[in-house]
């Protein structure tokens, strides 16, 4: 099976920069944790995957203030939430679908506490102690399983403890027309037409290509074959797969033999992510968010120590992760799994005095000065370094390290990624 539980972020194996250079800032898009599925699929037998997850037995009461009256002791409205099924059921721990699980709060607690490790204690990027909020920038969508997560990853990174009295971490959330940490089709009628067009297109091509698997697994969705377009559908199919994998959840043996998961896998894929894999696709769906990175990078290299932070984590979800890859053409065609993440490193090797542009009053206007060093971009995912074939080219890469792009290199793809116009550009063409 290709997913199942998250990939934890390998500490010791990380690949220290070569000398000269050093970290300046790091940007993070991790899915979040482990969760349910989004919908009750397969639950009956021989499937038996079960509809109701008693798997969600932390932080289920909450302590909110009464609206209008100063917060005291008495002030206050305490309540337990409590899941109900389908039939008027409750149970202790109970999910709902979509839910982050206990599983999936210990992964992204585990998470933070990785970033902690990696960037505060091995590698000395981050003070031990966060004094300044502007240090980080912690940024979720707004979906409880997102923000969730984000806390959960903010309490690994720097828990209260090792937080100055007053210093609080925020959480950024925007309003759903606004969002750009996902492929926003929500607010982008011409992007939400060509993922329709290119799921059409998967669907001719991949439908006849998973027939053969009718016989191995149709008495798991009762008798009906499995398709793009299906009831349920394929992709369905695997989130109910996958998730309960992860939860330690038995499936059926089909479902764990990789030639079957493998094509069902691809099929999805295609039907999710080949629009990010055509020009339009990208610019609509992950062009505002690289924007975002690029912009701040920019800021970053301009005023170095006066743009304090350093750390910017963003919860998101699969398709994120996904489009980001598939924009620079390194996706493995794999699904990204629980907690896996999407990393941008910024670096800068400072130029020797010897090989600066000797201009007379250069050393006093330190702003010019500092504009002779170099910068590059590093982006990782599962632990592994990405090459980027746009940063393939001689003078587009670190010599001898082609996983570092240049800044430059970085930032003139991600330019023509860039709408003008967004939302011109997302009005339907006729």
């Amino acid at each position: 099976m290709q997913d199942g539980p998250a990939v934890p972020l390998d500490v010791e194996g990380y690949p220290v920069a070569p000398e000269g250079l050093a970290l300046e800032q790091v940007h993070v898009y991790v899915r979040h944790g482990e969760r349910t599925p989004v919908r009750v699929r397969m639950s009956d037998p021989p499937a038996s995957i079960p509809a109701d997850w008693q798997m969600c037995n932390t932080a289920k009461s909450f302590h909110e203030t009464v609206a209008g009256y100063s917060p005291t002791v008495d002030d206050g409205l305490w309540y337990r939430k409590v899941v109900e099924n389908r039939y008027g059921k409750t149970a202790e721990g109970l999910c709902l679908l979509g839910e982050l699980t206990d599983v999936g709060k210990k992964s992204t607690y585990s998470f933070g506490m990785a970033l902690r490790n990696l960037y505060v204690d091995r590698l000395k990027f981050l003070p031990t102690k966060l004094e300044d909020e502007r240090l980080t920038y912690f940024r979720s969508t707004n979906i409880e399983r997102t923000i969730e997560s984000l806390q959960h990853i903010i309490h690994g990174v720097y828990p209260p403890s090792t937080c100055a009295p007053g210093t609080i971490p925020s959480i950024i959330v925007r309003h759903a027309i606004d969002e750009n940490l996902i492929s926003n089709a929500l607010a982008c009628k011409r992007l939400a037409l060509l993922e329709l067009q290119f799921a059409e297109a998967a669907v001719a091509v991949w439908n006849s290509r998973l027939e053969p698997l009718d016989k191995k697994v149709s008495k798991y969705i009762g008798g009906r074959p499995l398709r793009l377009d299906g009831t349920p559908r394929a992709s369905g199919i695997l989130d109910t797969v996958f998730s309960a994998a992860a939860h330690g959840f038995r499936v059926p043996p089909e479902f764990m033999d990789d030639s079957v998961v493998g094509l069902i896998e691809a099929a999805v894929t295609a039907e999710w992510f080949d629009t990010v894999k055509s020009e339009d696709g990208r610019r609509l769906g992950m062009g505002r968010l690289l924007a975002d990175v690029s912009e701040k990078m920019q800021r970053k290299t301009q005023l170095n120590s006066k743009d304090p932070t350093k750390l910017l984590v963003h919860t998101t979800h699969d398709s994120t992760l996904a489009a980001l890859l598939c924009t620079f053409d390194v996706f493995d065609d794999k699904w990204p799994p629980f907690t896996s993440s999407v990393t941008f490193e910024l670096f800068r090797r400072r130029t020797p005095a010897s090989q600066q542009t000797n201009i007379p009053g250069l050393r006093a206007l330190s702003s010019l000065w500092r504009q002779q060093d170099e910068h590059y971009v590093r982006m990782r995912y599962k632990n592994k370094n990405m090459v980027l074939p746009m940063c393939a080219e001689k003078g587009k890469h670190l010599p001898g390290s082609p996983e570092f792009c240049t800044l430059e290199a970085f930032q003139r793809r991600v330019g023509e990624l860039t709408p003008r116009d967004w939302a011109g550009e997302c009005l339907p063409r006729t």
